[in-house]
């Protein structure tokens, strides 16, 4: 295999991107190729038997509108410090550590092995140093969110004595901010944290496996390490519907790049990124179509959770549609057209564009995995045990491309473990039976520990207590009463097993009650602590009393 990589002049937004990528489709000659707007560069990996630069260059300029300006020049056998970002403090090309990726994971690996003295090789490809998390996952949704929570309160109120008025948005410019606060991110919690390392070296390429002991780098200089921390993370997992590889669908890589606001969207999926997207830029005033396989948004919670989230999403205007089978996806004259039945009956949605936004998928096509023979889960995640380790001793595994959780906390912490059981004889290990998590809709949908559903499955004995926010003081004070929240504890010892929280900033409740679980606190010790009146940590009170008691007979303060 070969690279080559180009500066395309004409693109002027995402979708020009997927038009030049289209071009491409099907010819057996390219195995990978990513086109990127924002910096107006296409990267090719090609089989140079079946197709030359020349032709990859004459494929972009038969679109009429984009042409190759000129060749980036990126030499296959490149000298390291060709290729080499931060060069460390050795010149060979043997390390104690190499690391294959450039996320959360890797970054807090790196921090480790720097402690422990290891000389450590860093090798990402696509997306930027810092991964997933930092530069298209949780910081620029979060901001986003926030920016369409400013712009809902601006008009809408909870009190019949203040009335709102329109508010001007200015979504280019959010869009520019959020871009300034990625990279300022991605600079001072990642390249400049690492930046004095003596013994890391970060590079630049793809890696793959010639044997459990050697990597090659985009086809080139070999590299080899004692140990091996995989983390490559994942990207979206793209379904089968007829005619979807043919229109300019948008994923959250792209997303969060235009800058022109689209009129209206359709989101492909129902899980939390689809969720939170759909909501901020419904709130940012883009008409939004939520569209969802399965009966049920959260598919993987209790329905209650679902049915509650999804009554007050529908409440602000937007279109949920769930229970749907699709069966074809189209563009005619700027608008994406998505074809799906319902109980029989033929339904059609239409926008201006599309997210897709149906689950993840292990970035492990690359790595030549088959050659060193790493085991896989039927998902193609990489099995790991609580320490991390795969199935061969001297390769770890972290993060996303993991059979782990897939948050950006669980996967520096796995990063760290990792680390620490490869070098020190650590028996470090990941327990997340208690492990909290949040879903950043509004109101939100937060959890630790086992749903009712879990417990019953693992045959531990169980009660739930469900109090709903009309019953919280400060819910009733604030005039805002949606959610509810949930405890299960088992009967046999008292002990809080699980908690689904869904509430106007409810996921500030969840660590404690994690902590609860973790320490094996029981109802009877949440029901008799104090909690500070008009917070809506008293709901935490008022619902494990609620496993004995009637909360409204009680005084306010739940004496």
């Amino acid at each position: 295999m070969k690279f080559a990589e180009f500066k395309i002049k004409g693109m002027t937004c995402d979708h020009c991107a997927q038009t030049i990528a289209k071009k491409f489709s099907g010819n057996e000659g390219i195995i990978s190729k990513d086109i990127d707007y924002p910096s107006g560069i296409g990267k090719f990996e090609y089989n140079p038997e079946k197709i030359n630069k020349d032709e990859i260059a004459a494929l972009i300029n038969s679109t009429g509108h984009y042409q190759v300006e000129s060749e980036i020049n990126q030499p296959v056998q490149a000298e390291p410090d060709q290729l080499i970002v931060a060069q460390s403090n050795t010149d060979s090309n043997q390390f104690d550590l190499i690391l294959i990726g450039g996320g959360s994971a890797t970054f807090s690996a790196a921090i480790k092995a720097e402690s422990l003295g290891l000389t450590t090789l860093m090798v990402n490809s696509g997306l930027d140093f810092g991964g997933t998390c930092v530069n298209v996952g949780c910081v620029p949704s979060k901001n986003l969110i926030r920016a369409a929570e400013t712009a809902f309160h601006a008009t809408h109120s909870n009190f019949a004595g203040i009335k709102p008025k329109s508010v001007d948005i200015d979504f280019a410019q959010v869009i520019k901010d959020k871009k300034k606060l990625v990279a300022t991110l991605q600079k001072k919690k990642y390249m400049d944290v690492v930046s004095d390392f003596q013994g890391l070296t970060l590079l630049n390429g793809l890696a793959r496996f010639k044997d459990n002991k050697t990597i090659v780098v985009n086809g080139g200089l070999e590299y080899t390490a004692l140990k091996f921390l995989i983390a490559t993370g994942a990207t979206t997992q793209i379904p089968d519907i007829k005619g979807l590889d043919e229109v300019g669908y948008l994923t959250n890589i792209t997303l969060f790049d235009l800058e022109a606001q689209p009129e209206s969207m359709i989101v492909l999926g129902g899980g939390y990124i689809a969720l939170e997207i759909a909501q901020a830029y419904h709130r940012l005033g883009t008409k939004v179509t939520l569209l969802q396989r399965s009966p049920f948004v959260l598919s993987k919670l209790t329905p209650d959770i679902s049915d509650e989230l999804i009554k007050h999403l529908r409440r602000e205007g937007m279109d949920i549609q769930t229970g749907l089978t699709f069966t074809s996806v189209t563009e005619e004259n700027g608008r994406i057209k998505v074809k799906a039945e319902k109980h029989g009956k033929q339904k059609q949605f239409e926008a201006e564009k599309i997210l897709v936004s149906t689950g993840t998928k292990p970035n492990i096509d690359k790595l030549g995995l088959q050659n060193i023979g790493l085991e896989l889960d039927k998902g193609g995640h990489i099995l790991v045990n609580d320490k991390m380790e795969t199935n061969l001793s001297n390769i770890y595994a972290a993060g996303d491309v993991a059979n782990t959780p897939a948050f950006v906390y669980t996967a520096a912490f796995e990063g760290r473990i990792a680390v620490e059981n490869a070098f020190t004889g650590a028996d470090s290990k990941a327990d997340y039976s208690s492990l909290p998590w949040v879903v950043f809709t509004d109101p939100q949908v937060a959890g630790a520990g086992l749903d009712e559903a879990e417990a019953k499955a693992r045959n531990i004995p169980f009660e739930v207590s469900k109090l709903e926010l009309k019953d919280v003081p400060r819910a009733i004070a604030a005039n805002d009463l949606r959610g509810f929240i949930k405890l299960i504890r088992n009967t046999e010892t008292d002990k809080l097993i699980g908690a689904r929280v869904v509430a106007p900033e409810g996921g500030e409740l969840i660590q404690q009650l994690s902590m609860a679980i973790k320490y094996g606190i029981t109802v009877k010790e949440l029901s008799e602590s104090f909690y500070p009146y008009l917070t809506l940590s008293e709901g935490i009170k008022l619902a494990a009393i609620t496993f004995g008691k009637d909360i409204t007979k009680l005084s306010c303060c739940a004496s």
